[in-house]
């Protein structure tokens, strides 16, 4: 699970999203509140790039013939992570997002 994967090196498991939530964007309000306030602004920027990896991963298997692939979506979320850590995304930095998978 991609999100598990992701959260739960954060110590942020308790917020997977479950499939009783109505939408994800319900799911990301009710766990942005659970953040705490010096996290929020990573937080927001990691559901950010997490949603932009699983479009960009959906999209390569719908276009591109590509298989459905955990381990690939989720080593191309930290890639991009270390851009954006390097690009000056404090927030996200500051969830010490060292390692995921």
């Amino acid at each position: 699970h991609f999100w598990f994967q992701i959260l739960q090196p954060l110590n942020l498991s308790n917020l997977i999203h479950s499939r009783r939530s109505s939408s994800f964007a319900d799911w990301w309000k009710k766990s942005w509140r659970k953040v705490p306030k010096q996290h929020k602004k990573g937080f927001n920027t990691l559901v950010i790039l997490g949603a932009w990896i699983l479009w960009k991963h959906q999209n390569s298997c719908i276009f591109d013939g590509a298989a459905p692939n955990l381990q690939g979506a989720l080593q191309a979320f930290e890639d991009e992570a270390q851009f954006w850590r390097s690009a000056g995304a404090k927030g996200l930095a500051a969830l010490c997002l060292s390692r995921v998978g």
